[in-house]
């Protein structure tokens, strides 16, 4: 059956000389792996710019039921990057985002809102004006709740967590950032310290890895604390 979508790229790996398998994240049919033969293929005709992490696309698809590997009948870049993929520090970010996600969610899973949030997620992040030092923290944090496992307050990341790394003096203004960007998102103004910033991001990440027990660490976790200095 053919299908449009929109979707995100996750990831893509090589198959034999000139073809891909990549992953995709679509709003209708959910995560996907798709083989695309020939697209690292030598020339102008060259599509491997469309399936970099975090690219937006307006996709035809072959969808059928109980395989593995699906097909792609019409890729079209949906929304060109501007800074992405030309600023360290948003690549860095883009990196980390593409290893939660995969992180987080299975073949198949289909969830629009989380999509959406996402799609909204990455147009963020290639606007000049975002406040990056802020960026991975509000990700991670308005990211669960479309997984279902948020607290209902901000709050709820500390006192819901088996580890508790602030000391008695950081904990109150560790509460009042967390509030900061549950409220602000994307747009958060808030002024703490590149430690306090770094410290909640390593709780933030321990407290998604007690929730999907997954405890592995995170590739990215080196550079993206450089970019919240």
């Amino acid at each position: 059956m053919i299908r449009k979508t929109s979707g995100l790229v996750l990831s893509s790996i090589r198959y034999k000389d000139t073809s891909i398998i990549v992953k995709i994240f679509t709003r209708e049919l959910g995560l996907k792996s798709y083989l695309i033969n020939g697209v690292r293929s030598m020339g102008k005709g060259s599509k491997m710019a469309l399936y970099q992490p975090l690219t937006l696309l307006d996709l035809v698809v072959y969808n059928k039921e109980n395989s593995g590997l699906q097909r792609i009948s019409e890729a079209k870049l949906q929304r060109a990057h501007q800074r992405i993929p030309f600023d360290f520090s948003r690549t860095s970010i883009a990196l980390f985002m593409t290893e939660v996600i995969n992180r987080s969610i299975y073949e198949n899973y289909q969830n629009e809102s989380l999509y959406d949030f996402l799609s909204e997620s990455v147009v963020f992040l290639d606007q000049e004006e975002t406040v990056l030092a802020h960026f991975p923290l509000v990700f991670l944090i308005e990211k669960s709740k479309y997984l279902g496992f948020s607290p209902e307050d901000a709050e709820g990341f500390i006192l819901e967590s088996d580890k508790q790394p602030f000391s008695h003096e950081e904990l109150p203004l560790t509460l009042n950032y967390l509030q900061t960007l549950v409220v602000e998102k994307y747009q958060c103004s808030g002024k703490v310290s590149g430690f306090l910033r770094r410290k909640l991001l390593d709780h933030l990440l321990d407290f998604y890895a007690q929730q999907m027990e997954n405890p592995s660490s995170f590739k990215s976790l080196t550079v993206i604390r450089q970019v919240m200095e």
